[in-house]
């Protein structure tokens, strides 16, 4: 059942052209918007970093293949419900990042960190807040924490 329409408000420009497993730590992108949406960029240079929400436009979903499976497809993790990663394989491939400013410019706003690939349609962009956005001592599980080491 659709549940409401999105538009995009603009694309990812990233010298990523296809899905990498690791290294989006320095990858360097440019958000651009449309420019009917520059406007609603005013102020956004006075945050460190925003939240970017975007869709992945190249990702497949197959319930048989990705509700449950392990993380990277390594045996040395547990089989989890897709629900509980961060897999892009997902029933809705809705995509989120915390990542930090670079620049702004007109209807540019270059970030380092996304991990989005060229011509990812943007979906929102938000100021990133400690006081909504973080959370103290959050509790993992550890085969997260391994997959995690060397990710970024």
């Amino acid at each position: 059942m659709a549940i409401l329409r999105l538009d995009e408000i603009g694309s990812v420009r990233s010298p990523v052209k296809e899905s990498i497993e690791t290294g989006w730590a320095e990858v360097v992108s440019d958000l651009v918007l449309e420019p009917r949406f520059a406007g609603g960029l005013r102020g956004i240079e006075k945050f460190s970093h925003v939240l970017v929400v975007f869709l992945m436009h190249q990702a497949l979903f197959d319930p048989g293949t990705d509700l449950v499976n392990r993380p990277d497809n390594r045996d040395d993790m547990p089989e989890i419900g897709i629900f509980a990663q961060r897999a892009r394989h997902r029933p809705n491939p809705i995509g989120t990042s915390a990542v930090k400013i670079e620049a702004v410019k007109g209807n540019v706003v270059t970030v380092r960190g996304l991990d989005a690939i060229d011509g990812t349609p943007l979906l929102d962009i938000k100021p990133y807040m400690p006081e909504f956005d973080r959370i103290e001592s959050p509790v993992v599980p550890e085969w997260a924490r391994t997959l995690m080491r060397g990710y970024f």
